[in-house]
């Protein structure tokens, strides 16, 4: 029986190559920001109210002037396609159905074209700025054409995190059957089977570049490797700005100095977010950073937290903290690995009714309700000591953590 998140993700674990899983896992060096992610929640604990109408519970919200079914919204994540054949479509479409945003990462198997053709719901893009700025102009011009409604620039990847399990794993992309994980695969034959009816594995938007010398999966692969730009300032946002007619979303904020220098370039949304633990380790969680992003903004840009939710009750206490929107990376990974699109709705449903339980019991029927009130700190949160993380294993001192991967 699958009940919560947590179910999910063990389901998730049971059908996938470890390869595949640990790359959802994945976190940076010792792995203590996504710990952190997940166990900072504890110490927000809730101030309830008796004696108060619950009847009627409304969780919905609006984002950057769209309605929104549930205060959700589907995070980009690369390679959603290696869980499931047209897993980016699949989760376009499990986002449409229950009336919330899905976010495609430049980094997904499933092309731009493909996505908007297969979903109804609105769209976002999530977009690096490359080396070769005609890649990024390229990329900007067919989101635009098909329809994108908001565009998600992420900032925190000059270069990549360390990822250690990635690495003593040999995840490749496509990736490779070899000596290491031979058995690994043939415990999973399952997926070896749905995955052949995958139309590809690699990098979908960059098939078929005029920039490309090699055109193969792998060609791409190192293609893309090579285009993180270390040089990228905010007058690139500046440009970017210029050349996006709808909303800018800045994803990978942390600072609140950065959150004043984004809204005065007109940037409509920030994402509060450390990458889910998977760039710069030794990052505070991203719900401790939030309040300060918020009260930096003082109102002139939606606030959007990233990082940890694993928990209706999670969601309450990012949008009582000043968030509009929560976004989720891994839970849908999750349901996409163990169920398809089915398995997608039911992360978001699982998510929404805990929600609905949790504004119930606190006696704050609407989510307008939420405010700082709602909320009392507890002792600062005191992580378990880590241990080693060999042979790629997430940390033995964590619960299942959250947050989001663009890579």
């Amino acid at each position: 029986m699958t009940v919560s998140i947590e179910d999910l993700r063990q389901r998730a674990q049971r059908r996938l190559p470890r390869t595949v899983f640990d790359y959802i896992e994945g976190f940076s060096d010792d792995g203590y920001t996504v710990t952190a992610n997940r166990q900072s929640f504890d110490r927000y604990l809730f101030r309830s109210r008796a004696l108060v109408d619950v009847s009627a519970i409304d969780h919905s919200t609006t984002l950057l002037g769209e309605p929104l079914a549930t205060p959700i919204v589907l995070a980009p994540t690369g390679l959603a396609g290696l869980l499931a054949p047209r897993g980016e479509e699949l989760a376009a479409k499990a986002a449409a159905s229950r009336g919330t945003v899905f976010t495609l990462s430049t980094m997904s198997i499933g092309t731009i074209e493909e996505v908007a053709a297969a979903a109804s719901t609105p769209l976002w893009f999530q977009l690096y700025i490359w080396k070769d700025r005609s890649v990024t102009q390229s990329l900007l011009d067919r989101a635009k054409a098909a329809g994108y409604r908001a565009l998600c620039l992420t900032v925190d990847v000059p270069v990549m995190g360390n990822r250690e399990q990635d690495r003593r794993n040999g995840f490749t992309v496509p990736p490779r059957i070899h000596f290491a994980n031979v058995l690994d695969v043939l415990r999973h034959l399952g997926w070896v089977l749905r995955m052949s009816s995958s139309p590809r594995a690699t990098f979908g938007n960059f098939v078929g570049h005029p920039a490309l010398t090699r055109t193969d999966a792998v060609g791409v692969a190192r293609f893309t490797n090579h285009q993180f730009d270390t040089s990228v300032t905010w007058k690139d946002v500046e440009w970017l700005r210029s050349h996006w007619p709808g909303p800018l979303v800045i994803k990978g904020i942390t600072n609140p100095e950065d959150a004043r220098r984004a809204v005065s370039l007109g940037v409509e949304a920030l994402i509060v977010s450390n990458h889910g633990g998977r760039q710069l380790d030794f990052l505070p969680a991203a719900i401790d950073l939030l309040p300060e992003v918020v009260d930096a903004v003082e109102g002139r840009a939606e606030v959007i937290l990233d990082g940890g939710i694993r928990r209706g009750s999670d969601i309450a206490k990012a949008i009582a903290m000043g968030a509009r929107a929560c976004m989720v990376g891994r839970p849908f990974l999750y349901g996409l690995a163990a169920d398809g699109q089915a398995g997608v709705e039911l992360a978001l449903d699982l998510l929404t009714s805990e929600l609905d339980r949790t504004l119930a019991l606190l006696g704050r029927p609407r989510l307008s309700d939420l405010d700082r009130t709602a909320l009392r700190v507890d002792a600062p949160a005191s992580l378990e000591p880590r241990t080693s993380q060999r042979h790629g294993a997430t940390p033995t001192s964590m619960r299942p953590v959250g947050g989001t991967h663009d890579t």
